[in-house]
């Protein structure tokens, strides 16, 4: 089969690789249907260090099941099912709590083991407790973008959100106008908030984020940023920052903005390994800090009933689709800014 390998910051290329085969009798071999790349993906294409053997790259799928180890009980042959970006079991005690990213048994996609999502199949461990099937679809549905980012991007919006306790009558800021934090923009209007204002520079990405909910746009960055946010909220700030960057000087940002009392949820994926957490930062304003890896199983089944009920519209994220002969120049226009989150179509 054909599988992307990055091999260092900005070479990356598709391969024949040997297909994936059942290792564990809990495992599933999934044949992709869509993948994509993801904003966390361009995190090694910028710094990954040259090497001769190269990652298999790719966490997000959706896809046909084909083949089912035996100790597999809930999925059989031809099931439409959508990937979270982790695997886990979804029955030990750190699952049952909702935190499905750090389950003991679980794990993440793009190692030699397990391989990447980005190929035209997959290997799944602990296949019961990680896909879910998506009844009445199938490959010609209009439904397959959205479904596709119920894979990661929209949920860990949602996850951005539902953790940092977003709730009716809250005045929420998105610092980051990629694809997670639209979706965060759209998860927080649907958990009720009263004023989104998003914090982006790209008037096209800022124009989707006000079709999905944002009530306010704001371009400046830093201390100008922080002032004109202090300005919307009459001084006193907002009430949840959602930080879908992964760099300090958004976390900084974040701080800067947060209300007295109020919390800071982080999904970007940190590139840092210290930050402020002292009196001027978080200990002064009595500000809670939280998020990480969204545990998109906790929230799959639900989500995928609101998009085949019409509820909600993720997949507008993508906004250009490339074979997957074409993945390097996904990730060279994602990138360039040149695209806000590019699907691959099989």
């Amino acid at each position: 089969m054909k599988a992307t390998i990055m091999y260092g910051a900005g070479d990356v290329r598709v391969e024949t690789v040997p297909d994936p085969i059942i290792s564990e009798p809990t495992d599933a071999i999934v044949r992709v249907v869509r993948a994509c790349v993801c904003g966390s993906d361009l995190h090694p294409y910028h710094s990954m260090p040259a090497s001769e053997k190269g990652t298999p790259m790719g966490h997000e799928l959706i896809g046909v099941v084909e083949e089912i180890g035996s100790a597999v009980t809930t999925l059989q042959r031809g099931d439409f099912v959508v990937a979270p970006f982790a695997y886990q079991d979804n029955t030990c005690a750190i699952c049952r709590d909702g935190f499905q990213t750090s389950c003991p048994h679980g794990g993440f996609y793009g190692t030699p083991e397990v391989g990447g999502l980005q190929a035209e199949f997959a290997r799944i461990p602990q296949a019961d407790g990680s896909l879910v099937v998506v009844p009445g679809v199938d490959e010609s549905s209009d439904l397959l973008p959205s479904l596709l980012s119920l894979s990661d991007v929209y949920l860990t919006g949602h996850h951005a959100a539902h953790m940092g306790r977003v709730s009716a009558g809250t005045t929420v800021t998105v610092i980051g106008d990629g694809a997670v934090g639209l979706s965060a923009v759209l998860a927080s209007r649907r958990l009720g908030a009263e004023r989104i204002i998003l914090m982006g520079r790209h008037t096209a990405r800022t124009d989707l984020g006000r079709e999905f909910g944002a009530t306010d746009v704001v371009a400046e960055r830093g201390d100008e940023g922080i002032a004109a946010v202090l300005e919307l909220t009459g001084g006193e700030g907002s009430h949840v920052v959602l930080e879908a960057v992964g760099h300090l000087p958004a976390y900084e940002q974040s701080y800067g903005i947060v209300r007295p009392g109020g919390v800071i949820s982080r999904v970007g994926v940190p590139q840092y390994e210290e930050a402020p957490v002292g009196f001027g930062s978080l200990f002064g304003k009595n500000v809670t800090l939280t998020g990480g890896p969204a545990p998109v199983r906790a929230y799959l089944e639900a989500a995928i009933r609101e998009v085949l009920d019409g509820e909600i519209d993720p997949g507008r994220v993508f906004d250009r689709t490339v074979g997957l002969d074409d993945i390097p120049a996904a990730y060279a226009a994602m990138d360039a800014r040149e695209a806000l989150k590019v699907m691959v179509a099989f």
